[in-house]
């Protein structure tokens, strides 16, 4: 008699009857992984409509605004796909003629980066679901893109997690790119902690198409509606007009803990739709046969900032061997540990290795607002020196101390020119992060702040019916602006806000100074203990803090880690410099791990026509890693980059063309700019 055994495709073990012979095999069924929703499927021609731009081709990218909806207020679910590639593409590259769109990266420049006069767009089928336990509360939007040119018999899949607080689009723009152009199916996620807007003054969500609808008729599809009952809902809308909620925040999950898991469930998502495409019929004329697996299909956990840190953990959590190596940019990735292992630049160790995310990121809130160039500036570096934080008689030695302070911490010289623009940056970090991390409700506006539309003056407002119903496109992940509830005279948004303590206006100083005092359990003028309030919430940071923290155990995968010595949202000392050290003390002489450093690059690419000359794009390192990671996948005689620094050439101007001279290659001899590692010691040069 035929034995059959189902197995998970996922797992690449082909199971056989015992004594069987050859027509007697065992058929490996694909099946469904269980945490799988409806999946929804729609293929593009890749000529009036494609997977990469949404129809709109390099030109349409490019252009100054988005295409206008026809309905502004009811927006179809296909306009807003449109329009979130459109948000999504540009906000992690600079699409100016002169970054080196259109003639480094952009749609119309191939894989192998020659730039053509075509509009890039690349068809196939793209499939959509969630990833719930059945509760309707998780919802992590998990998505595949096949492109036609997919080759079956030399597959290659690559993940593009979401960077920073995204939506499921969030890295159409890097990895999912990179992965198009290559014939690779994109295995995208969300991670939970993508774009979800929920609105109390009419009770509305996203559903996972974009389209907005109640809360009572989305039921289990919404996107994200926070756990409240109704008389909860309704007493904090009339109590707090305008105010918002979204995922990343108020899902009380802390999502980040679960980002690798998510990564790694958008690997099995598309070996299923893979399977499902490609493999024959079973017997049964219903099951298909799995065909791809791990074993005979390169796959590469790759991505950008959150979703570069996302790629690390899933190869650290993969136990089932889904990943075969990692390529990744600037990752935000936070070392279990700051000790047992040493970073030097230049012969001299690294100030603030191994800083958790919340730890800088509230520190930076309370320095940056006074290095930037606002109005609000002065009353913030006062009210520091008021009380003992900043030393200085006036505005440009306050400054010059908060530059001096933010270095002694971990900083590098590099991140001077740049910390004036990262402020209002690393205030949405801290209070986000702060919510997420506590697993706190949006009601309990923790340290008085909450997050809401905000007017000319700061005043809290609603968003309009069209903002509302356009929110999946336009929305990063992380909504309206940080309000500060406790302002003097009542809420203002947070760089409008009069601190009680000091009656300045001071950008809201003592809502973050309270920020401190989570990530640090003390109270940061004075040293001394919290109240019991705080106390408490400070350990439910904590706590969640630890459940992100990376083992550095990379399981013997190889792997590039690409970040830009200017990078002060993620400074490398805190992170990759120091995982590279953490992974070197767990994995010590098998570690496959390259470390690619390079000099002007920082977090944000599309800063670089926004901020001097001397930035140039990280996005073509993003690719150069994965095309070597792919070369070494499917030959290993293809070797890996040495860990080293890329020193590029800063333009003269901004009017200047970036062109492959200021963006040289990752050398195969790098010389005196290799980075070494030695033990648990790894020496970057100057």
């Amino acid at each position: 008699m035929h034995i059959k055994k189902i197995s998970l495709a996922l797992a690449g073990i082909a199971l056989t009857a015992c004594g069987a012979n050859e027509h007697d095999a065992t058929e490996d069924l694909n099946v469904l992984p269980t945490y799988l929703g409806t999946i929804s499927s729609k293929s593009y021609d890749g000529v009036t409509d494609d997977l990469l731009t949404a129809g709109l081709g390099a030109t349409g990218l490019a252009a100054v605004a988005a295409p206008a909806y026809t309905d502004p207020t009811n927006p179809t679910a296909a306009e807003l796909r449109r329009n979130a590639i459109y948000a999504n593409y540009r906000a992690v590259l600079d699409i100016a003629t002169n970054s080196g769109y259109g003639t480094l990266y952009g749609p119309n420049v191939d894989a192998k980066g020659v730039a053509g006069s075509g509009q890039g767009m690349i068809g196939g089928t793209e499939y959509i679901a969630y990833s719930d336990d059945g509760s309707g509360n998780q919802n992590v939007t998990l998505m595949v893109q096949i492109p036609t040119g997919f080759d079956i018999n030399n597959p290659c899949i690559v993940t593009g997690t979401s960077s920073g607080s995204r939506g499921i689009y969030g890295a159409i723009g890097s990895a999912g790119e990179w992965g198009l152009k290559n014939n690779c199916a994109v295995a995208y996620a969300d991670k939970g902690s993508g774009t979800g807007l929920y609105t109390f003054d009419d009770d509305s969500v996203n559903l996972q198409n974009g389209v907005r609808a109640t809360r009572t008729a989305a039921a289990k599809n919404a996107i994200f509606a926070p756990a409240l009952s109704d008389a909860d809902r309704a007493a904090f809308a009339a109590a707090s007009p305008g105010r918002v909620a979204f995922k990343h925040a108020h899902s009380q999950q802390n999502p980040e803990k679960d980002w690798g898991k998510y990564t790694l469930q958008s690997l099995e998502f598309a070996f299923y739709v893979l399977n499902e495409k490609y493999g024959v019929l079973a017997k049964d004329n219903k099951s298909h046969i799995v065909r791809l697996t791990p074993k005979n299909t390169v796959t590469i956990a790759s991505s950008i900032s959150n979703g570069a840190g996302s790629a690390l953990l899933a190869a650290e959590q993969d136990a089932k061997g889904l990943i075969g190596g990692v390529a990744a940019t600037e990752p935000q990735v936070q070392p279990k540990a700051a000790t047992g292992y040493t970073v030097r630049q230049g012969g001299v160790n690294a100030t603030g290795q191994g800083k958790a995310l919340f730890d800088y990121s509230t520190y930076a809130a309370l320095y940056q607002p006074c290095i930037a160039s606002t109005a609000a500036a002065p009353g913030r570096c006062t009210a520091l020196a008021a009380k003992g934080l900043l030393t200085g008689t006036d505005l440009p030695s306050q400054q010059a101390d908060a530059k001096a302070r933010l270095k002694a911490y971990g900083w590098l010289v590099d991140s001077d020119i740049l910390q004036a623009a990262h402020a209002g940056t690393n205030i949405l970090v801290a209070v986000t992060y702060a919510n997420a991390y506590g697993k706190f409700s949006v009601t309990d506006n923790v340290c008085g702040f909450s997050f809401a539309p905000t007017d000319a003056t700061g005043a809290p407002l609603a968003f309009t019916a069209a903002q509302k119903a356009s929110s999946f496109a336009t929305q990063s992940g992380i909504v309206g602006s940080v309000v500060y509830e406790n302002s003097v005279g009542g809420a203002k948004a947070y760089n409008f806000g009069v601190s009680p303590s000091s009656s300045l206006a001071d950008q809201s100083l003592d809502g973050f100074l309270c920020l401190r005092s989570l990530a640090t359990g003390v109270d940061p003028v004075t040293g001394g203990a919290l109240s019991a309030t705080l106390a408490a919430q400070s350990a439910r940071v904590k706590v969640g803090m630890a459940e992100v923290a990376a083992t550095g155990n990379l399981r013997g995968k190889p792997a590039i880690i690409v970040q830009g010595r200017s990078d002060t949202l993620i400074p490398v000392n805190f992170a990759s410099r120091s995982y590279v050290g953490l992974n070197a003390s767990v994995e010590g002489a098998a570690s496959k791990l390259r470390y690619i450093e390079v000099t002007n690059a920082n977090h944000f690419d599309s800063f670089t026509n926004a901020l001097p000359a001397n930035i140039v794009p990280l996005h073509v390192y993003l690719f150069r890693a994965l095309d070597a990671m792919l070369a070494n996948l499917r030959n290993s005689s293809a070797a890996l980059p040495t860990s080293q620094v890329v020193r590029t050439v800063p333009r003269v101007d901004n009017t200047s063309l970036i062109t492959v001279a200021n963006v040289p290659p990752i050398s195969a001899t790098p010389g005196a700019n290799a980075i070494s590692v030695s033990g648990t010691t790894v020496d970057v040069p100057n």
